[in-house]
């Protein structure tokens, strides 16, 4: 695989733009992952300091020792961080910005979370959303959405899978609509916000279901 782009970098922290599809840690049946791709490519060992999903792509935060992790770890689990992301969704909410907050996360495990909405841009019975998280429970923008009619295209799990298979057919939007776009977070003392521009696939989606928007600004 490619080199993982680097957002960000300094001797303690990494801010990096994940690709879609890339496990961010190995596991059964992963040969490959974002942590030893970014070992292998800065010659030294990087630490986890959250997830994103295998197929959400966007910004991560990666430490270059573990002293950093910790800390990291700590401003994430407070809510230090601010973590702002986009989707695009089959349907459109009924108000044009709002909050979620029904339990998520492990099916067998669901504990209170929270996820903020806006509506972006509308193009018929679809919506690019701006969502930022309250909380970080497992797969919580994706159950919160499906939640309120409003499944994220491509989404194999809590999806609508016969608008996604429509999709695929007409479009071939295959991947997850899903990225982290936006991180604030403290760097050194000071608050810093890092952007992303929407994924390729996200564009391309966005394109072929007749969205009019700035893509850049997404």
């Amino acid at each position: 695989m490619k080199e993982i782009p680097l957002v960000y970098q300094d001797d303690d922290l990494l801010v990096v733009n994940k690709p879609a599809g890339l496990a961010v840690q190995g596991g059964a049946g992963i040969t490959v992952c974002l942590l030893d791709i970014l070992e292998r490519q800065l010659g030294q060992k990087v630490f986890p300091v959250h997830r994103l999903d295998r197929d959400t792509a966007g910004l991560l935060v990666v430490a270059l020792n573990s002293k950093t992790a910790a800390a990291y770890t700590q401003y994430i689990s407070g809510n230090g961080v601010k973590k702002v992301y986009s989707a695009v969704c089959s349907g459109v909410p009924a108000s044009q910005s709002g909050t979620i907050d029904t339990p998520a996360g492990r099916a067998e495990d669901r504990k209170p979370a929270s996820t903020s909405f806006s509506v972006a841009a509308e193009s018929g019975a679809y919506s690019l959303l701006r969502l930022e998280l309250g909380t970080g429970r497992m797969h919580q923008i994706r159950i919160h959405l499906a939640s309120i009619g409003c499944p994220i295209l491509a989404d194999d799990k809590y999806g609508d899978f016969k608008k996604n298979r429509e999709v695929r057919s007409l479009f071939g939007i295959r991947k997850l609509q899903l990225a982290a776009c936006e991180l604030e977070l403290p760097v050194n003392g000071t608050k810093r916000r890092f952007r992303a521009g929407l994924p390729e696939h996200m564009s391309t989606c966005l394109q072929a279901l007749d969205f009019t928007l700035g893509l850049s600004e997404s």
